[in-house]
């Protein structure tokens, strides 16, 4: 990366730290605070970074962040799409397509999940791969934010990999399989001919899952809104919970957030997510 584009890629990112308040992004503001805006170390928590990576990234003296650094800065300063776009051109990387696992949350949906703290919430794409997850989220499904290419579709993992039906009690599987192939069939209609994302996807899994292949087969086509779940949790054993969907305005991206069913025993089964998910932390 030359020189130049360094020391502007250095500008921008401090620029846009220093107009973010600690609030936006569900920090809280010390008495002593210094800076108006975030502070490095602030930024480097919220993408996962190092604070002397991001110090070096700052000082134009880093090397060339990769596409998915790029992508967990661009969500920790709450970029819009023409400003994350610019950071790709910056750090010349490609600016990634508009579906794929690096595609950008929109700033109020990122607001949306900063401010749901009492309850599991995370952001996917119509395709179901994982953008980014609250700390409840991260303990309920555990870290989903590493996968790539079809791995990063939870259909995808649905229907190739068996370990990935443990979520859902065995006699749900038929269900959920049925529920997901009808919601991809929406979500690949609703995109545009030109887009190879979802039709390599659906190619893949033709090929790879009979399952899959007889569902398709029966044309059925339904997105998923508002569900009620059974999840099995490796500690907390079985929960029923509510998964409520929020759309963003082109459909290719959805806010979900899961809150216990009346009635049953949930409630109190994740309200020990938050002490689970504190210890996981203590003990990493």
């Amino acid at each position: 990366m030359r020189t130049t584009k360094y020391a502007e890629l250095g500008a921008f990112l401090r620029s846009r730290r220093e107009r973010i308040r600690p609030a936006e992004v569900g920090l809280v503001s010390g008495p002593r605070r210094r800076v108006p805006g975030l502070r490095r170390d602030e930024v480097a928590q919220l993408a996962g970074a190092s604070v002397d990576y991001y110090t070096e990234l700052e000082r134009g003296a880093g090397s060339q962040p990769s596409e998915q650094m790029l992508a967990a800065l661009a969500r920790a300063l709450r970029l819009t799409a023409d400003e994350r776009d610019h950071l790709y051109h910056l750090a010349e990387r490609p600016v990634p397509a508009q579906g794929g696992i690096s595609a950008h949350v929109h700033p109020g949906m990122l607001d949306l999940l900063t401010r749901l703290t009492s309850t599991p919430a995370q952001v996917i794409t119509d395709l179901h791969a994982t953008l980014v997850q609250n700390s409840l989220a991260l303990a309920l499904f555990g870290d989903q934010s590493g996968l790539r290419g079809n791995q990063a579709s939870f259909v995808y993992r649905w229907f190739t990999d068996p370990g990935a039906r443990r979520i859902y009690p065995e006699a749900d599987h038929a269900e959920q399989s049925r529920a997901f192939t009808a919601d991809l069939r929406a979500a690949a209609a609703r995109r545009s001919a030109a887009d190879t994302e979802a039709s390599a996807l659906i190619e893949e899994l033709l090929a790879r899952s009979p399952e899959f292949a007889r569902l398709w087969a029966e044309h059925d086509v339904a997105f998923r809104r508002n569900d009620r779940k059974r999840l099995v949790h490796p500690s907390l054993g079985l929960l029923e919970v509510n998964c409520l969907n929020l759309f963003s305005e082109d459909g290719r991206q959805r806010l979900l957030w899961f809150t216990p069913a009346v009635g049953t025993e949930s409630a109190g089964k994740l309200d020990l997510l938050g002490v689970l998910n504190t210890q996981s932390l203590s003990e990493s």
